[in-house]
């Protein structure tokens, strides 16, 4: 198979790429290894994050055009109540994260919207639940990619004038001989005055399993504890400075100070001041935007400081190594649902919210973890001159 362009990930970033190339003319193979394009938005279960003028600045018009088609789907599809459509910039979830939470599946749809004339046309070619297995170079120029379907097993050579790495962990770095670096670089690298002497490409940072749940009040939702509860609900990171307490508690560590920041979590809604409800930090649907008995409850995603995997790396491993982190990693967030459930303590001075669901058509999964792990740091390409 040939295009001039071949774009390895269906991510964000390869579906900005995608549609960019395509709009100038280009005709496109884009791989992606999961079932979904649209990488943390969809597969990974995560709302955006940005900065609070997103809506007026900084951001570039494709974007922009992605934003107004998510608010339009909820308002052309969904039984919105008359204030909510007529917001200009609707949040479906009213989350406190973002200006537009939102479920992944209706990014998926609105991504397939954009892409869905060039699929017509044959200017792109998608091949989803495909991964990269080698790569073919010579003199600093690629000349094709691998590619296996993870579903029957068979290979195909991708051939083109150029490509894109748009992987989650930058996988064609190092199959192309292209140098890079990952984890921490040294102060004598970088000049940054607060690097450390020395660099560890081990220092990562830490990646999430997401899952969504809603909260059905009066019911009981309770499921035998996941296998390595026990471990998770009482590790206590080993990190210096040291973690504020136990993971899987409504305390931790403050990004910026290091010092013991208490959370609140009432999946009702209500506030939990002085602290800030985790129920609404990412909620990707919140009912009151809906008329009246549309949905039973909120849908919230959980992607927080206690479901943070801290121990393994997804850059730089083996395969197995990999999928062991990942495994883990899922144990952790169903451990902390469970938690959630049962032992989470309450404005009330009860313990657990049994009417929490797990839900996990929300993240088309049969487990209800996300497809893919939200990945925060990838294999960076190393530049010729570092400012």
């Amino acid at each position: 198979m040939n295009a001039t362009l071949v774009i390895a990930g269906g991510g964000i970033g390869g579906c900005a790429a995608a549609l960019s190339a395509l709009r100038n003319g280009l005709d496109v193979i884009m791989t992606e290894e999961t079932d979904w394009i649209g990488g943390q938005l969809t597969s990974q279960g995560v709302p955006p994050d940005e900065h609070t003028w997103i809506e007026t600045h900084g951001a570039p018009q494709s974007y922009r055009d992605y934003r107004n088609a998510v608010r339009e789907y909820y308002k052309k599809n969904y039984p919105v109540t008359a204030a909510a459509k007529s917001r200009q910039y609707l949040n479906p979830g009213n989350a406190s994260v973002s200006a537009l939470c939102h479920e992944p599946r209706v990014s998926l749809a609105v991504l397939h919207e954009m892409l869905a004339p060039y699929i017509s046309s044959g200017k792109l070619t998608l091949l989803i639940e495909h991964k990269v297995r080698s790569a073919e170079y010579s003199a600093n120029r690629v000349k094709a990619l691998k590619v296996q379907s993870l579903r029957s097993g068979r290979s195909y050579i991708l051939s083109g004038t150029y490509f894109v790495d748009a992987t989650e962990t930058g996988e064609l770095l190092p199959m192309t001989g292209t140098e890079f670096v990952m984890g921490t670089e040294s102060r004598n690298e970088t000049r940054e005055l607060h690097a450390p002497l020395k660099a560890d490409p081990d220092n990562q940072q830490a990646f999430t399993v997401c899952f969504a749940m809603d909260y059905v009040p009066g019911s009981n939702n309770v499921a035998d504890k996941p296998a390595e509860y026990d471990f998770w609900r009482n590790l206590v990171p080993k990190m210096s400075p040291a973690w504020s307490g136990k993971l899987l508690d409504l305390n931790y560590s403050n990004p910026k100070t290091l010092e013991k920041k208490t959370l609140g979590f009432n999946p009702n809604g209500s506030p939990t001041d002085p602290f800030l409800n985790l129920w609404n930090y990412r909620r990707i649907l919140a009912k009151d935007n809906f008329i009246p008995g549309a949905f039973k409850g909120d849908i919230c995603t959980v992607n927080w400081p206690q479901n943070d995997y801290t121990l393994g790396n997804l850059v730089g491993v083996s395969q197995k190594e990999f999928d062991h982190h990942v495994g883990r990693a899922k144990q952790l967030s169903l451990s902390l649902f469970h938690w959630l459930q049962t032992e989470a303590p309450r404005p009330d001075g009860k313990q657990g919210w049994p009417g929490l669901r797990l839900r996990k058509d929300i993240m088309g999964t049969e487990d209800g973890m996300a497809k893919y792990p939200y990945i925060r740091e990838s294999r960076r390409i190393k530049a010729l001159f570092t400012v």
